[in-house]
Order: C-alpha cells, then structure tokens, then sequence
C-alpha cells in the first residue's frame, strides 16, 4: 500500500510576499563563492601541512577537507534543489562536475531519491528511512560505527566494493549507474591527480584527498544524517519532520559546512538556498514556530539523545 505524501506548509501563511522573496531569491554569485571557497579551504588546508608537516596539521587537513568534502555534496544538494546558481545550466554544470563528481557523487541519480526523501519523510517509503530508523541505540553500538568510518571501512562498503561488484550477465541492478559514478568519479580525480602530480606533489592525493574521503567525511556524514533525522518525531506537523542544530563554529568549520545544520527549515521550505537558511530560521523565530520545532543546542547533545538505549 502507498503511503501518503507527508504534509505540506503553504509558504503564504507564514511569510508576506516580499519576506517570501528575499528567502528563495537566487543570487548569481554566492552559490558559485560557496563552491570556490571550498575548493580554497580544501587546497588551503592542503598547503598548510606542505608548508608545516607535522601530525598536528596533517591531521588538522584531514579534518579540514573531509568538511569541505561533505560541503562539496551539501552544495550538490542546493543544485538538486535547482537553487546553486539561477542559471539552470549553470546550475547542473556546477553541481555535477564540481560538486558531485570529485567525492563520488552523480547529480541527476542524487535529485529523484532525495526528492522522494522531502516527498515520505520518516515513512516506509523514505529511501533515507534506513539511517534514521535504528536510533536510539548504545554507546557501544555508536563508537563502532565511528570506527568503522574513521578507519577507512565505511568508505570501502560504499564507494569501493560496489564497483567490483560481479555484474549479473543481464546488465541489470544499477550496472549502470555505477559505472558512471566511476567515470564521472574518476575524471574528475584523474584531472586533479594530474594537477597535483605536475606542481610536484603527487602525493598529495592519495594522503590530502583520499585518506580525507575515507575516514573524516564519512564521519562528519554520519553525524549529519544524525542530527537531521534520528530521534526526530516525524508527526503530521512538518515542522517537525526534521531537526535542527544550534552550530557552534567549531562544529560549522569541521562538521556542519554551508548552513546544512539548519534542517527542520530545509525540509518545511525546500527550494530556500543554503546561504539564506540561517536567514529563514530568524524569520521563524521571530514568528514564534519555535515549540512547533525540534531544535538541539548543539551535536553533543544530539549524540547523547542518539545513543541513550
């Protein structure tokens, strides 16, 4: 049996027409500032272990570019809603080829299932059900998916053991799609060891792009879908359907890039850009829908909720 969409919020009852308009507009240049500055931190954070190599910055860049990995993908998000650049070939372009492509992403395979996500949030047919559903559980049981991620074994499980995967003789279950997420993955990965190789460096890629990609990304992954579903009492309420999380900098700088924390406004309102979210829950605020939403202080807190079993 299909289940019903989840409820929908009428933008006109909550905002005037011109509030309304300054929250979706989509300006031609911060989308593409948010993607070139990124790419500055990931080179940025690169450069400051060339320059001083030692454990501490080695693992400060590593922290640095697994965020701006996750950020590369929130910012494919923003163009799988249509709202990275208003230039609607511009916007694909972006999201695919700088976005998506470099961390193993595909753009048009990304935007159906998460447009199902927005479309039976918490329900049955949520194909993202599965990463909030097993919650609350063990501390026990959350440290190992931590290792798992920081050890590079999530990263095997999704990126690497599907593409050698034995392919059934019929060509059928995705055989596809996942060759091009490879080609895709890979050109882009081949253009920036290239870049790399002839500035001298090229051990820069396997140990400032890959180790990032394999342990630091996954996590700060992980601690995403947590915040924005887990322990979150989907009601008929859409202000409820998702969790927002009070960011300090710290947590904006090395697990929550581009105002992705502010999720329960993402999900009521779905085509406001990234850069106009911390502007959307001000609105909010000041419109009194704070008791209608879940909001945490801060991650600790939601890890504590998530592993209280």
């Amino acid at each position: 049996m299909r289940m019903p969409a989840v409820a929908r919020i009428d933008p006109k009852e909550v905002f005037t027409p011109e509030e309304w308009a300054r929250l979706t507009h989509h300006s031609q240049w911060r989308g593409l500032a948010n993607v070139a500055g990124a790419w500055a931190l990931i080179f940025g954070a690169g450069a400051l272990f060339v320059i001083w190599p030692n454990p501490l910055t080695y693992v400060l860049a590593v922290m640095l570019i697994g965020a701006r990995q996750l950020g590369l993908a929130i910012l494919m998000h923003d163009a799988a809603h249509g709202a990275l650049h208003p230039n609607a070939k511009i916007n694909e372009w972006v999201g695919e080829w700088l976005c998506a492509a470099p961390v193993g992403a595909r753009l048009s395979d990304y935007r159906p299932y998460h447009l199902k996500h927005h479309r039976y949030t918490e329900q049955p047919e949520d194909p993202d059900l599965g990463l909030s559903a097993p919650f609350p559980i063990t501390r026990a049981s959350l440290m190992r998916k931590i290792v798992r991620d920081l050890t590079g074994q999530t990263f095997f499980k999704q990126r690497i053991a599907p593409l050698f995967a034995q392919r059934p003789s019929d060509g059928r279950i995705g055989a596809n799609v996942t060759a091009n997420l490879a080609n895709h993955f890979l050109i882009t990965n081949a253009i920036l060891f290239a870049g790399l190789a002839l500035a001298g460096y090229w051990w820069a890629y396997p140990a400032l792009w890959i180790v990032p990609m394999a342990t630091w990304f996954p996590l700060v992954t992980r601690l995403r879908n947590i915040a924005e579903h887990a322990c979150v009492d989907t009601r008929e309420d859409p202000f409820s359907h998702a969790r927002t999380t009070l960011a300090n900098p710290f947590e904006r700088l090395f697990i929550a890039p581009y105002c992705v924390h502010f999720h329960a406004e993402h999900h009521v309102f779905m085509h406001v850009p990234c850069y106009h979210l911390p502007m959307l829950h001000r609105m909010l605020m000041e419109k009194g829908y704070r008791p209608r939403m879940q909001i945490a202080p801060g991650y600790s807190a939601v890890l504590r909720e998530a592993a209280s079993a």
